[in-house]
């Protein structure tokens, strides 16, 4: 089995690596630090499974999911996060994720999920499905705004992720190939969609559903 990491901090990659390589005997192909090198990675090396994380600068894991889906049906993707809220996991499993580990898990819980997916089934942590049961039974006040954030496009949930990570309009512009006005027109179909008024906003709603490395706290 050929496996990509995507992780944005070094030791993380090095630690997977030498237990994936020494303990699992599973051959490591390359490293990448957010979405976009996952994406181009997975196109590049043709991994059979990608172990990425969730926050990630320019492109968060959750948004790169669906694009490595959509571009290699056949990679199996496991995420791989301390953030486990109930409406990540949801999401990423929504897109297409074959599994969904607690990075506060030992690293047999990750050797599960990679024995689980190899099978084609699906593996979750013990503390992420108990998430999933804690929200099932519990109240929905969020609801409306998870779904209100699920109708943003790929490109919108970029423009929401830089916004939050602090980049100007012209960086934001550079950075995805589209004019300053274009970049103008994505904030105000975010305001719009997500019923704010003020960029203050979406930078709050960004963290709190997982698009920067400042989640909000409970």
């Amino acid at each position: 089995m050929k496996v990509l990491l995507a992780d944005d901090h070094t030791i993380v990659r090095q630690g997977l690596r030498l237990l994936l390589e020494n303990k699992a005997k599973i051959k490591v192909v390359g490293e990448a630090v957010n979405g976009r090198e996952a994406i181009e990675f997975t196109r590049q090396l043709d991994p059979d499974l990608v172990i990425m994380d969730i926050a990630m600068p320019g492109l968060n894991g959750l948004d790169a999911l669906p694009q490595i889906v959509n571009e290699c049906p056949k990679v199996k993707i496991i995420i791989l996060s301390m953030h486990i809220e109930e409406n990540y996991v949801a999401r990423a499993l929504r897109c297409g994720a074959s599994g969904f580990v607690y990075k506060g898990s030992a690293f047999d819980d990750l050797e599960l999920a990679i024995k689980a997916v190899q099978v084609n089934k699906t593996f979750l942590s013990p503390a992420v499905s108990q998430v999933l049961v804690d929200g099932f039974i519990g109240d929905k006040e969020e609801q409306v705004s998870q779904h209100d954030f699920e109708q943003l496009s790929p490109r919108e949930r970029e423009v929401m992720q830089m916004i939050a990570e602090g980049c100007g309009r012209s960086e934001i512009a550079e950075v995805l190939s589209i004019s300053a006005k274009t970049v103008d027109r994505h904030k105000e179909n975010l305001k719009e969609k997500l019923k704010v008024c003020r960029e203050e906003s979406i930078v709050e709603l960004a963290r709190r559903f997982g698009l920067t490395e400042n989640f909000y706290s409970q």
